[in-house]
């Protein structure tokens, strides 16, 4: 999935625009303009893969931006990942089937673990399991409700379902420019022999490079980038 550490650059989309939100609490947001927009400049300054979120489907339970989703996979030609709102097999597999490169299931795969066998069986490794965790707990349904699962006892059992990936989120640094929390990257890197890709808190290049000592297989960054705190090209430099 990633032969070097990369730096994922995230298109988070609410109401078909870019946001950014703190602890992913809505009302928090920053509004950062046109999902095609960004898609391509991130692309242009050298991004291999990009990182796509519908947050209305995450909150909601069903995909309200599909269509920018769409404008963005059609707009570009390095692979996508997308989160949010998907919670049926069959989402899934017609997401993949148009374009999208990988799924990212949160609340579909606490509830249904199962669903990552049945993904997985049709479109081999093409799911990527997202576990986001608040105060060592995984939560779902938009970041709202606790689960009492432990992320890296959850990161083990996804991958004996035949996961691809895990997505580590931790919810309690995103969004808010404060530094990452290698320590808990670390625990799920060392449960799985799987991908881990890290997300949440990421504020300077020594993050990047942190992220990366710890054994992540690469990083998404999300307000660093669209506030220049660096550019996707230094953050690349460093995984290097």
């Amino acid at each position: 999935m990633f032969p070097d550490f990369e730096v994922v650059p995230a298109v988070d989309m609410q109401d078909g625009e870019v946001v950014q939100l703190v602890q992913g609490e809505r009302g928090t947001e920053t509004r950062y303009g046109d999902p095609v927009e960004a898609a391509r400049r991130w692309v242009d300054a050298g991004a291999r893969t990009l990182h796509l979120v519908d947050l209305d489907g995450a909150f909601e339970g069903e995909r309200k931006n599909a269509a920018a989703v769409d404008a963005v996979v059609d707009a570009v030609d390095v692979p996508v990942q997308l989160g949010g709102g998907i919670r049926t097999t069959a989402d899934a597999r017609g997401l993949l089937d148009s374009g999208v490169d990988r799924v990212i299931l949160g609340t579909a795969a606490v509830n249904e673990p199962e669903i990552v066998a049945d993904i997985s069986e049709t479109h081999p490794g093409s799911v990527v399991v997202s576990l986001d965790a608040k105060a060592g707990e995984v939560v779902v349904e938009g970041w709202t409700q606790g689960t009492e699962l432990d992320p890296a006892d959850a990161a083990s059992r996804y991958e004996a379902l035949g996961a691809a990936g895990i997505l580590f989120t931790d919810v309690d640094v995103e969004g808010q420019l404060a530094g990452v929390n290698t320590a808990a990257v670390e625990r799920v890197v060392d449960a799985v022999d799987l991908p881990v890709i890290a997300s949440g808190g990421v504020t300077t290049l020594d993050d990047v490079r942190a992220l990366s000592d710890a054994g992540a297989a690469a990083t998404v960054v999300g307000t660093a980038l669209y506030e220049g705190r660096f550019t996707l090209r230094e953050a690349m430099a460093v995984a290097e």
